[in-house]
């Protein structure tokens, strides 16, 4: 099914219904929003996001973690809790991401892929009597789905937990500044959050550049629709942004389980030193 549109130039723009429900279900907005945007984007999936959020839809802020729709979220601990990986093993079917012995072989993989620096010496190690790659090939023949390694994130700290939702739909990894008692769970709990919030950064400083300017952009065109003068749009905006900070950046956002508490104050419930060094989050679907 296709919707065709024309712009103010004369030239047809295709919009396709799947197209449109993608925006929907990523956004949120009303399908004709969402429709207008695309057309108005004139396909491009994130300058139509864009087009969403300068006319005030209030979208989540763009993600860019999503590895494919299907597999398992693997994340892995040393013995002495000091380095992490979280890995996704890719597939094409639910039935076959929910098979017990795909999700013992992607915890397999897991557990090899905690000695490697990077995905490219993990897929050329030596595993079950030949390399991740080729065993990646050989399941593909074997199972009739192309089945691969999507993300691989490593993570080193004083201390770190890692958390796998239910499903292993997303795989987390938190880095701590220190080891004592309790920290265990505080680092779970994190590690909960950066599956639930999906921050953008560890804090303001890490946000990047482009992401800060964009947000700003959105901010002043936004104020202007609402009438606001040109000369206040600077400052207005720099309060929005602080707002962006606080929704985005983990260690700014409210933990979800005592929202009087930043995740950061959290933390240093365990003890006063005790702070967020980094975190790594894989995600599927």
């Amino acid at each position: 099914m296709h919707w065709d549109n024309f712009k103010n130039t004369g030239m047809m723009v295709k919009v396709t219904a799947a197209e449109v429900n993608k925006l929907r279900q990523t956004t949120g907005a009303g399908m004709m929003d969402c429709k207008k945007a695309l057309v108005e984007a004139e396909g491009n999936f994130e300058k139509a996001i864009e087009i969403l959020r300068k006319k005030g839809q209030k979208v989540a802020a763009n993600r860019a973690d999503r590895e494919s729709s299907e597999g398992a979220a693997i994340a892995k601990v040393n013995a002495n809790h000091t380095e992490g990986v979280a890995i996704s093993l890719n597939c094409e079917t639910d039935f076959v991401a929910k098979n017990e012995s795909f999700v013992t072989l992607a915890n397999a993989l897991a557990d090899l892929a905690l000695g490697f620096a990077t995905k490219d010496d993990f897929l050329a190690a030596k595993f079950q009597g030949m390399t991740v790659q080729d065993k990646l090939t050989e399941q593909t023949g074997v199972i009739g789905e192309k089945i691969e390694i999507g993300g691989f994130k490593k993570l080193s700290a004083p201390f770190v937990g890692s958390y796998i939702h239910a499903g292993n739909k997303i795989a987390t990894l938190v880095g701590l500044s220190g080891k004592m008692k309790g920290v265990e769970e505080v680092a779970k709990d994190v590690a909960m959050q950066v599956a639930a919030m999906n921050p953008v950064a560890l804090n303001a400083e890490a946000v990047d550049q482009t992401v800060i300017d964009k947000e700003i952009e959105i901010a002043k065109d936004q104020l202007r629709q609402e009438g606001k003068p040109e000369a206040m749009l600077d400052n207005i905006a720099k309060g929005k942004l602080q707002r962006f900070f606080k929704d985005n950046t983990l260690i700014n956002q409210d933990f979800i389980k005592d929202s009087k508490l930043s995740v950061a104050n959290y933390v240093k419930t365990l003890d006063a030193s005790l702070e967020v060094t980094g975190y790594k989050r894989v995600a599927l679907g």
